[in-house]
């Protein structure tokens, strides 16, 4: 018998079967997708961290301690590949005497190193010119002493005097903040910035420079080879647990400086924004996966009870009825599972060249994403088909499958105003999660525990239901009461039916109004997850930009004193136009802060200033201001709370003159706020005009040329500008700091994710459009079939399918798009803390919208016209069929 009926069902039932199996394959293909993709991330988020140190531990060795005794400790510990000594030695000052002029610097550092050291730490030192071993300079060092290899300079050592060494290289200091770290202080302890002069020797030649030298230290640095979690968390509480391990051995005579630690201290709160993308682009889709083949196989909610009637009226008990129930949903859950499956490695393999998604470490992990995946699918399809079945034997007579459905009472939701009470959480919910100080993600420093406040996710989430169950009340209330209004938009394609169509409509108001929810939701998916892809691309470039200050960007020594006409000798080949930024440090009461001086007739031309990096006026307002009135004055909104400024208010600043060298205050006069600039900090800082600060300072000195350069060869161009100039200035490109700004979640190949879930969203969009109206449609053969015998022509039939198929893509398509505005302003403002900056507006991709809705506008004409061709049979052959 089961052999029978699964052939009956292949035979007479297959274009169902295959539209409930589509279903549980996007729901399954989603997850499995998405849930790899997020143990790849978390794997890539790891590997970034730890590739981006270069020296893992950094144990500095306490007064009075052996420093053999600490690094044979050292050595000693689980995962440890390398532990060299280095010396630190605190000097007084430099001095170089070039070209007959003596130059003289202040305190700095020197370094010893030993033998071997980079080649275990090969990140640590960048050779700019001259040799890579030997007396070293620091690439700032040799800019303030104009020394280069081969010169002679001095270094001062308290209590051993002036020493003489012959330098044979410079080099630059990538890692120099963690480099010259307080080892054991608080972040907010650690120097503000590593120090300006800097030489580093031979281990042999520093021990004999700094003999009689007070102020010497030691430290082991250790690079360390332990395999670690895949998760960034997992990750920074073993590095961490390590460290404190070795300091509780060392019985107080070493201090890890844990760099490692402190790189994936970061990396873990990353890993919870990928997680949260996951819930935001996973769950949703995989809903909406299992709504659609709820709503496939409801279509044929009918057609089953009356087959249940007859198997029950041929004798067949309850159990052998689940049976066959049972035997179409395991068809429909293994069938759509095992689909879902190969789409998702398919996917994989096309996106990110394997099954895996890129997870190299941590294959168990995404195999067990899979097996969730086609378990979910399974319990999908039993949800779909045998629970109803189980329900109508429970509650169906044989005698009421024989009856036509009748007209049952409201739902119970639509009854008590769910829709209106889920909008209103949600709005509440928004209130409460959008304010100032919420943080989505709670990483504290340096704790292992990291938290995530999944709660203000409730907030779209409620939207996403509310706004879905309130456009059905909506479209059921259009088509109960809207009989004349769609009898007239029914005439031109029914003629005389027109009255008929209308009542039709109004008849199946239930499952039409179902089927514009679902494509509703279905193009929000689409629209939200698009835009939120979209905005964060926008401010990842517009973070890159921000932090390097242009296309290509020039930066000159502190101190140096490079005049604005400068600019003349940047204009190389392919440069547009090149634009001086004067960067100085001004005083403002105790506080001193970064001030920029900008042309502000000209300053938009090299870089890109946003209305939203100003409060009290647009971009173009407030450098019309500058230029208006060269005393105008951009100060940050901390400084504005901190000394009650209001617009007008005279701000007196301390700034260094030229000529003097002393303290000189300048009058300015606040007049906006400025919360972001070109190659400024996080921090305070102020924006003048900067021909005001060089006629107030004596000085036209420039800390930085901006240089656009159309957005094309920047890293050609900057090459040429770093052989032109050599080590006296530093060269940044906009390419070169896409790759090292923003947080590690930039790592995540966002561009793979995008397609697969975009994707996906096309395929919903298109499937909630079609597949359940291609499905409806053929389970209403009999009522065209009867239309026909009544005397209807076939221009009026396909009038009647074209007339429905048109009102649900323009409903759905139309309250699609609403509910993904809303859903897109309120996810992007709950996850402020992706975006840096936060955007000023919504970056809409409208080719990926349009080809949304033309997939979904398709999909329903397809299964119109489907229908229509099922319509033309011969009236007698359909019924004898049925």
């Amino acid at each position: 018998m089961i052999t029978a009926w699964a052939g009956g069902l292949a035979r007479h039932r297959i274009g169902r079967l295959l539209a409930a199996v589509a279903g549980i394959a996007l729901a399954v293909a989603l997850i499995a997708a998405l849930g790899s993709f997020l143990t790849a991330s978390k794997a890539t988020m790891t590997g970034r961290a730890v590739r981006s140190v270069a020296v893992d531990w950094q144990v500095e060795v306490q007064p009075g301690a052996d420093p053999n005794a600490v690094r044979s400790l050292v050595q000693a510990a689980g995962g440890t590949r390398a532990a060299l000594p280095v010396g630190f030695a605190r000097t007084t000052g430099f001095t170089a005497t070039v070209g007959g002029s003596t130059q003289t610097t202040g305190p700095g550092v020197a370094l010893g190193l030993p033998a071997g050291y980079r080649s275990h730490f090969p990140d640590e030192l960048r050779t700019l010119s001259g040799s890579g071993t030997g007396v070293l300079l620091a690439q700032q060092t040799a800019s303030n002493l104009h020394a280069a290899p081969g010169d002679t300079i001095g270094v001062r050592l308290p209590g051993a005097g002036l020493r003489q060494v012959r330098v044979d290289g410079v080099v630059d200091l990538p890692q120099a903040d963690s480099l010259f770290q307080k080892i054991g202080a608080p972040p907010q302890s650690q120097p503000t910035a590593p120090p300006d002069n800097v030489v580093l020797l031979p281990a042999a030649r520093f021990a004999s420079l700094t003999h009689g030298a007070t102020g010497v230290t030691t430290q082991i640095h250790v690079a360390r080879d332990a395999r670690l979690p895949a998760d960034p968390a997992a990750a920074f509480s073993s590095v961490t647990g390590a460290a404190h391990n070795l300091e509780a051995k060392s019985a107080g005579s070493a201090l890890v400086g844990n760099n490692l630690g402190a790189a994936l201290d970061s990396a873990r709160q990353d890993a919870l924004y990928a997680q949260i993308l996951f819930l935001f682009l996973g769950v949703p889709g995989a809903v909406l996966a299992a709504a659609l083949t709820v709503a496939v196989a409801s279509a044929g909610g009918e057609r089953r009870r009356r087959e249940q009637g007859l198997l029950r009226l041929r004798g067949l008990r309850p159990r052998q009825i689940t049976a066959l129930a049972g035997l179409e949903a395991a068809l429909v859950g293994a069938g759509g599972g095992l689909a879902g499956l190969g789409l998702a490695a398919l996917t994989g393999r096309l996106a990110f060249g394997a099954a895996s998604f890129g997870a190299g470490a941590g294959a168990g992990t995404w195999a067990l994403w899979y097996a969730v995946a086609f378990v979910l699918g399974v319990a999908v399809a039993a949800a779909a088909v045998l629970v109803p079945a189980l329900r109508d034997l429970r509650t169906v007579t044989v005698a009421d499958t024989r009856r036509e459905p009748r007209g049952s009472r409201s739902p119970w939701w639509l009854r008590y105003g769910l829709d209106f009470a889920l909008l209103t959480g949600s709005w509440l919910v928004f209130r409460a999660s959008s304010g100032n100080q919420y943080a989505l993600v709670l990483a504290p420093e340096g704790v292992p525990s990291v938290s995530v406040s999944y709660w203000a996710f409730l907030g779209p989430a409620l939207l996403w239901l509310g706004a879905a169950l309130l456009l059905w009340r909506l479209t059921l209330l259009v088509l109960a009461h809207g009989r004349p209004a769609l009898a007239r938009l029914a005439r031109p394609l029914t003629a005389t039916l027109s009255g008929t169509t209308a009542a039709v409509l109004s008849r199946r108001r239930r499952p039409l109004a179902r089927s514009v929810v679902l494509l509703a939701l279905a193009v929000s998916f689409a629209i939200s997850a698009a835009v939120f892809n979209s905005t964060y691309r926008q401010q990842s470039e517009v973070d890159a930009r921000l932090t390097n200050g242009a296309d290509v960007t020039v930066t000159e020594p502190p101190g140096a004193q490079v005049r604005a006409s400068a600019a003349d000798t940047l204009k190389v080949s392919g440069v547009r136009h090149v634009e001086p930024l004067q960067h100085r440090y001004a005083y403002v009461g105790a506080d001193l802060q970064d001030l920029y001086g900008v042309q502000p007739a000209t300053v938009a031309k090299a870089t890109s200033l946003q209305d939203a990096y100003f409060s009290g006026g647009t971009a173009g307002q407030l450098m019309h201001r500058l230029a208006q009135r060269p005393d105008n004055l951009l100060v940050s909104e901390e400084t504005v709370h901190d000394f009650q400024l209001s617009p007008g208010d005279t701000v007196n600043l301390r700034i260094q003159d030229a000529r003097t060298k002393a303290l000189r205050t300048v009058p300015f006069h606040y007049a906006g706020i400025v919360k972001e600039f070109p190659t400024a900090p996080k921090d305070s800082f102020f924006v003048a005009n900067a021909a005001y600060v060089a006629k107030a300072t004596g000085s036209d000195a420039v800390g930085a040329f901006l240089l656009d350069t159309g957005g094309s060869h920047q890293q050609q161009i900057a090459a040429h500008l770093r052989r032109q100039l050599g080590t006296g200035a530093t060269v940044t490109d906009l390419t070169q700091t896409r790759g090292t700004v923003g947080t590690s979640l930039t790592s995540v190949d966002l561009a793979g994710l995008t397609r697969i879930e975009l994707a996906f969203a096309v395929l919903l969009a298109a499937g909630a459009g079609g597949l359940v109206l291609a499905l409806g449609l053929a389970e209403r053969r009999r009522t065209f079939a009867l239309a026909t015998v009544l005397g209807a022509k076939s221009g009026q039939l396909r009038g009647m399918v074209l007339t429905e198929a048109l009102l649900l893509a323009a409903g759905g398509l139309a309250g699609g798009a609403l509910i993904g505005w809303a859903l897109s302003e309120m996810l992007v403002k709950v996850l402020t803390g992706v975006f840096d900056p936060p955007p000023a507006s919504l970056s809409v991709p409208g080719s990926y919208l349009a080809l949304t809705a033309g997939a979904a506008v398709v999909a329903v004409l397809a299964a119109a016209l489907n229908g229509i061709r099922s319509a033309g049979r011969p009236a007698v052959e359909e019924l004898r069929d049925l």
